[in-house]
């Protein structure tokens, strides 16, 4: 397991929590412009919410086919990577360029045709996130239509993993995102839930 992204922080409690762990995750995410996610944060909380010290943890803007108006707003924010569904790959380089920035790519798959699409990004991205096509719906996908992969990709994986589904990532070299599993029935970050999975994944 190369590393973890908790996905969806939107209020500075669950945030410092995670921030002061003893077990911290490789990456955060937060909704920047998505806004039927229950998880989007608009822009002046966004904004207060990640100035802080990020303890070598990287933040991460999830953006769906971001416009200039939003990408011109947040260029200044404490992020390290922008996350970007929706967008082609040449508008992909012309965002890492413009704005020096990762990219993270996310690819929502339901079949091996979806999968291959990751080819067009190898050169622009820094990371690649094969995720559902549920968006912000914590839908699963076949793991199994990536097995063809190379080893030597710079990947992620999202869509509906558990907490209990870690130990089976033991040897494979992805970086996990979690989400939904982290929530109670409310929708809302749960503190029990995330200590759970940190604790379990300094495991692996």
């Amino acid at each position: 397991m190369k590393g973890l992204k908790i996905c969806g922080v939107s209020d500075p409690k669950t945030l410092n929590y995670i921030l002061n762990h003893n077990q911290k995750p490789t990456m955060i995410g937060f909704i920047t412009n998505y806004e039927k996610s229950r998880r989007f944060v608009e822009y002046e909380k966004l904004k207060e919410l990640i100035n802080v010290d990020k303890k070598n943890i990287s933040f991460v803007s999830v953006l769906v086919n971001p416009n200039d108006e939003i990408l011109e707003k947040i260029k200044d924010l404490n992020f390290d990577y922008y996350q970007l569904y929706d967008v082609d790959a040449d508008r992909t380089n012309e965002i890492k360029s413009k704005y020096k920035i990762k990219i993270i790519t996310a690819i929502t798959v339901s079949s091996k045709e979806d999968v291959i699409k990751y080819k067009d990004y190898t050169n622009v991205s820094d990371v690649i996130l094969f995720d559902s096509k549920g968006y912000h719906k914590s839908e699963s996908f076949d793991h199994n239509l990536l097995d063809e992969v190379p080893k030597e990709l710079n990947k992620m994986i999202a869509g509906n993993i558990q907490i209990d589904d870690i130990p089976s990532f033991k040897n494979k070299d992805f970086i996990i995102d979690l989400s939904g599993a982290l929530e109670d029935e409310n929708g809302k970050k749960d503190i029990s839930r995330i200590d759970k999975l940190l604790n379990l994944s300094a495991k692996i």
